[in-house]
């Protein structure tokens, strides 16, 4: 029979791949066994492969994102002039039954000189700092969070049901009292006094709560987690300092960036986990140069700290349409289609912490009791196809339009705005005070209302 050959274009004569490990790095330079080589991962390795690298001519490689081991090869190889594609890992796998360190790294040179592999979204070099610094508090936050679960255990433990009458026992109120008790104080009258003048229960009601057992395990328990919440929460403000000195070195290095400003917002609530001493609003508006993201409604400070630090806004403008955005935040469906009809338009699986913050936000927006064109389009996917779905929705379309506004400049415009919604409170507050005056036959002097 005669032979037949199916030859596939190479788009990348001078290419290599990279199977990275933990111990070794395993190169390929070609499809021969003299064109494989094995190298350490330590940084004198990691140069002396660049430098093999250089004299086979090679100018672009394909590596995997395997864990964090890539990270310093990848630092070193760009520092070298080398053009470095990261690939994911479910992209590069070989055929069933063939799995060595050789193998793969090979199976990787193939794909890449064949032009089959699209680079991973890597983020800039102070955006990646920044990212650094913000997973690290939400690290601590967490942990936080564990904390102050078993400070709640062992005041219940102790039959001091502080969880009973104040909605959080990290708050004012509740650590003022904590921390008395790991004092030595357990007279319930002087525990409640010290509550604050925003708590809604009174003194008395407080006093009925705070009479303890007096188990001595169970109190030096809950010393050793009040320690450890002091001991993160200031391991936050740290971290709060190093964000804040991120951002001013990336503003501050920017003309485009430090020439604008904004007026306050007094209407958005600051969450208790927001850095406090960081004007995010500024920041944010400076940060891309312009555009108010905030504006959205849903839209907290904690969600722009977000997409500041996991993506920014070169990162955005990396992709050429919101479709590819959406795409890469695992929010769009992934419509499979075969004989004309679509068999599955599920969403990928996968979530990072930049689409988690979209889907809170997306949630906050579906908690709103005004009407306001994102609230509305949250409700018609919640009566057709349930909450969830409605979530998915909302943050893909919050995605669209970051995108536009970051890209294209727009801003974005709220048809109700913030100041229309706190004049249908008031005149809401007004109906309600009307029918009570009709209701019960009185007069706005017996209400000790002013007409005006």
């Amino acid at each position: 029979m005669e032979e037949k050959e199916i030859s596939m274009e190479i788009v990348n004569p001078h290419a290599a791949g990279i199977d990275v490990g933990s111990r070794s790095h395993w190169v390929a330079v070609g499809q021969r066994e003299q064109d494989i080589r094995e190298f350490g991962v330590f940084n004198q390795d990691l140069f002396e492969m660049a430098e093999w690298l250089i004299e086979r001519h090679i100018k672009t490689i394909a590596m995997e994102s395997t864990g964090t081991y890539w990270q310093n090869l990848y630092a070193v190889l760009i520092s070298k002039g080398f053009h470095v594609i990261l690939c994911n890992g479910k992209f590069t796998k070989n055929i069933k039954g063939k799995k060595t360190d050789v193998k793969d790294c090979q199976w990787i040179q193939k794909l890449h000189s064949l032009g089959l592999l699209t680079s991973s979204f890597l983020p800039d070099g102070k955006t990646e700092q920044l990212r650094t610094y913000c997973r690290q508090r939400a690290n601590l936050l967490h942990s936080a969070a564990s904390t102050s679960k078993k400070m709640q255990k062992y005041l219940r433990l102790l039959n001091l049901r502080l969880d009973v009458v104040v909605k959080d026992i990290c708050g004012l109120t509740g650590l003022n009292i904590i921390r008395s008790i790991c004092e030595g104080e357990t007279k319930p009258e002087k525990l409640a006094s010290l509550r604050h003048g925003n708590c809604r229960k009174s003194e008395i009601e407080i006093a009925k709560a705070l009479q303890s057992n007096g188990r001595k395990d169970y109190l030096f328990a809950l010393r050793q987690e009040l320690d450890t919440y002091d001991h993160l929460q200031k391991k936050v403000t740290e971290c709060d300092k190093m964000i804040e000195e991120t951002l001013n070195e990336i503003i501050e290095n920017d003309d485009n960036k430090r020439q604008h400003f904004i007026e306050p917002k007094v209407y958005k609530r600051i969450n208790k986990n927001t850095p406090k001493d960081i004007d995010l609003n500024l920041k944010s508006y400076q940060m891309f140069e312009g555009i108010d993201l905030l504006a959205i409604e849903g839209m907290s400070y904690s969600t722009v700290l977000a997409i500041m630090s996991e993506i920014g806004i070169e990162g955005i403008r990396k992709f050429p349409s919101a479709k590819q955005f959406t795409s890469w935040l695992r929010l769009a469906p992934n419509n499979k289609v075969s004989g004309g009809k679509v068999l599955s338009s599920k969403v990928p699986k996968g979530s990072n912490r930049l689409k988690i913050a979209l889907r809170n936000a997306a949630n906050a927006i579906g908690n709103l009791k005004e009407s306001t064109p994102l609230r509305d389009f949250f409700q018609r996917i919640n009566f057709r196809k349930g909450r969830v779905s409605a979530i998915s929705a909302t943050a893909r379309k919050l995605a669209v339009i970051i995108w536009n506004m970051v890209v294209k400049g727009v801003q974005y415009v709220n048809p109700e705005g913030y100041l229309f919604l706190d004049q249908k409170r008031k005149l809401g507050m007004v109906k309600r005070i009307q029918k009570q005056i009709a209701k019960f036959d009185l007069t706005p002097d017996d209400l000790g209302i002013v007409s005006t």
